[in-house]
């Protein structure tokens, strides 16, 4: 049995500076993946800073209509926020696709935001793998690499694909992370634009995420939505209930007739970090939504993909993710 610390700060400014005093200390907020992760001894740990009493629980709607929320809202809370429901569905939708009604109400914005790879060769505890064990190698190249494995994205170092359903929402939506440092006031403070928090695995796949050590995720901050798009999500995935997904594509398309004015698209489920489709964005914008130009669009969002011994055929779904969420939009 693992004894661990247990530690309930009165404050951010105190939950930061305890967190900078003890490398292996972690965040408990829902716990719903990290826990499991200790318990199997993949992220050691000696000391839990309890933060869920802080005053991070809030959505709040801006004045230019981007909304503002607390990273201790939860996953229901958020999904079934009015204006959330309203302004942005696809990130409703996202996140009522993910895990059960039972974690739902637990997990975090920022649990979610930071959550772990699923291979379960990460997890195992013993197979090769340069997430845990740096420079152990990647078991997955050559291993079962089917469901939880990506084609974009990867490296010779790592090929999972990061698991959140909510963080492809917000990526097509675009968003600023905004952390507390150890810094006093707003030395301490940043913002961080959301495609680049979650990192590429390159030759450094521990390297997750763009916090430093001393950082705590205090709100994520989502643009203001477009005015009359459409938005959704489209989770294609082995069966229905609690399943990860093989390949998703959160859309949101603004028109202006029968022209696209403006169209953001991001995909889960294929990459190793929730997956900005640009290149697809740009062949479309100005386009018209035929489907001669959604599909030159897919093709052009899987475009540099690598595929693996089980997992080629992400290519075709990806494809088929944004094509179908796209004749849905349009319809």
């Amino acid at each position: 049995m693992r004894a661990l610390d247990y530690v309930r700060p009165g404050s951010i400014e105190q939950a930061v500076s305890t967190h900078s005093k003890s490398p292996s200390a972690f965040y408990l907020a829902g716990g719903t993946t990290l826990l499991d992760l200790v318990k199997l001894d993949v992220m050691p740990a000696d000391q839990v800073i309890d933060v869920n009493h802080l005053a991070l629980k809030q959505v709040e709607v801006q004045k230019d209509g981007s909304v503002r929320i607390g990273a201790l809202v939860t996953n229901t809370e958020l999904a079934h926020h009015d204006y959330i429901v309203e302004h942005y569905p696809v990130l409703s939708q996202a996140l009522l696709s993910g895990a059960t009604t039972q974690l739902r109400n637990k997990a975090t914005t920022a649990g979610n935001v930071m959550q772990r790879v699923r291979c379960n060769y990460f997890r195992d505890g013993y197979s090769a793998c340069n997430k845990r064990e740096p420079g152990s190698g990647c078991a997955a190249i050559d291993g079962h690499n089917r469901s939880v494995h990506a084609v974009l994205g990867t490296s010779e170092q790592c090929i999972a694909t990061h698991p959140s359903d909510m963080c492809v929402a917000m990526a097509a939506i675009g968003a600023r992370v905004e952390v507390q440092g150890a810094g006093q006031g707003a030395a301490g403070k940043r913002s961080i634009d959301f495609l680049d928090f979650h990192l590429l695995p390159g030759a450094t796949p521990w390297k997750e995420h763009a916090l430093k050590d001393d950082e705590l995720i205090t709100h994520v901050v989502l643009d203001a939505p477009l005015a009359g798009s459409k938005s959704g999500y489209l989770k294609l995935r082995d069966r229905a209930s609690y399943q990860f997904a093989l390949a998703s594509s959160a859309v949101i398309v603004q028109m202006d007739g029968d022209t696209v004015r403006e169209v953001r698209i991001a995909m889960g489920g294929v990459g190793t970090k929730p997956w900005r489709a640009l290149e697809a964005e740009r062949a479309l914008k100005g386009a018209t939504l035929t489907p001669q130009n959604m599909d030159k669009a897919a093709a052009l969002a899987m475009q540099g993909a690598r595929p693996y011994s089980h997992n080629a055929y992400k290519i075709a779904l990806g494809q088929q993710a944004i094509v179908r969420n796209l004749a849905t939009l349009q319809a």
